[in-house]
């Protein structure tokens, strides 16, 4: 009774330790679990705290006098009749803190899209390592059903070899497939590990999880086709990615730098006022204090250049960006197409014929119907062919998801 019990409690805690699925739930999940993507959240923090550090002014100086020694009278600290005091505000000249406040703004803009562009990148991590394992496990499925039959048959032949009955060369020929199917599980079986792992990085989820896709659902999702060519996909790219995005805006935001660094030039205004005892003109005497540099060098001249420069080379790179975007669309559209068309030649009625004849080649080697060559060529046909076929369905989505990633808006219906 005991051990039922322990049997029954290792099973149960195999069983929670994995979750099925749905697409929708992992993304709820990594939405709220990804720790990349609210370790990024941060920085737009952090730039709302710099737009804060940018409006705050100068604090004003107080400073005061004490006599120190009264050589009339020999006295030491002879505060009683001669002290002063005076208080100076920096006046800010030329809009510094205006360009100071919009540069500020404008790296929160940037901070903004590098947050887009992780969370579509992470995003598409997800939905391509689903997909991937949710193909992983059909051809592991597909595999073990092969190998149920193919080792049962191989145990049936080492008896009758045993026997005398049929030759160590069958036997042979039939262990060999057993051996590429136990390779080809034993590959896939890794690529289910590895996957499994990255969705619990992305998704914070500790336990494995299994994709809940129905077949309608599958097939829905790879007949999806986009909404234009690739000329109107480029288009969309160019409105849309976050990174291209980034791009336009870090000219803006170094235009926005070369001002304010230019507004630097401008020398500042100290305005105050002071109070002197005795060491003025007149008792008590209250003083309007005005200072400025003398401006006779623009003393940020070669930040200003620097940054002009910045404005050039930012505008190479979003020209760059803009034909790198265009042209990753348009090889991801034509690689879908692909993809999609060679999928489309390879009829239904073709893949329901490929299970009809499997399974009459079984029933026909088990009638003696067939030779044991005829039936391991058609095995290793049949098992090369299934793969092929989930690869090609896995490979249609990883494209969609690339394009998906490129354009970053809806553009399959």
């Amino acid at each position: 009774m005991n051990k039922i019990a322990g049997l029954f409690i290792v099973i149960s805690s195999f069983m929670t330790a994995q979750q099925q699925m749905s697409l929708s739930d992992c993304e709820e999940a990594f939405q709220k679990n990804n720790l990349q993507l609210l370790a990024e959240q941060y920085n737009i923090n952090m730039a709302d705290a710099d737009i804060l550090q940018a409006k705050i002014w100068e604090l004003p100086q107080l400073s005061g006098q004490i006599n120190a020694y009264n050589p009339e009278d020999r006295k030491v600290f002879d505060i009683g009749s001669a002290k002063g005091a005076e208080i100076t505000q920096l006046i800010y000249m030329g809009g510094k803190k205006k360009n100071e406040i919009a540069f500020a703004k404008s790296n929160k803009e940037l901070a903004q899209l590098q947050f887009s562009q992780l969370l579509v990148d992470l995003k598409t991590q997800l939905h391509t390592t689903y997909y991937n394992l949710y193909y992983e496990r059909l051809k592991l499925d597909n595999t073990n059903k092969q190998l149920g039959y193919m080792n049962d048959l191989l145990a049936a032949y080492r008896v009758q070899s045993a026997k005398g009955n049929v030759s160590l060369k069958d036997e042979v020929r039939l262990q060999s497939i057993v051996i590429q199917l136990n390779n080809d599980k034993l590959g896939i079986n890794k690529n289910i590990l590895e996957l499994e792992q990255n969705l619990k990085v992305l998704t914070g989820i500790t336990d494995d999880i299994e994709p809940q896709l129905s077949d309608a659902e599958a097939k829905e999702i790879l007949a999806a086709q986009p909404f234009g060519d690739d000329s109107e996909l480029k288009n969309k790219a160019l409105e849309n990615n976050a990174e291209y995005q980034y791009n336009l805006k870090l000219i803006e935001n170094s235009k926005l730098y070369a001002q304010w660094q230019k507004s630097l030039n401008v020398p500042d205004l100290n305005l105050g006022a002071g109070w002197d005892q005795n060491g003025g003109t007149f008792k008590n005497e209250v003083n309007l204090m005005v200072g400025i540099p003398l401006p006779l060098w623009k003393s940020n001249q070669g930040n200003v250049e620097k940054a002009n420069f910045a404005i050039q080379q930012n505008q190479k790179n979003a020209d760059f960006q803009k034909l790198n975007l265009e042209t990753k669309v348009q090889s991801a559209y034509k690689t879908w197409k692909t993809q999609y068309e060679q999928l489309a030649e390879i009829k239904s009625t073709d893949l329901n014929n490929l299970d009809l004849v499997y399974n009459g080649m079984l029933k026909n080697f088990r009638n003696g119907n067939i030779s044991l060559i005829e039936f391991t060529d058609f095995m290793e046909s049949y098992r090369q062919t299934a793969l092929q076929i989930y690869d090609m369905k896995n490979g249609i989505i990883q494209s969609a998801e690339q394009l998906n990633q490129l354009v970053q808006t809806k553009i399959f219906y």
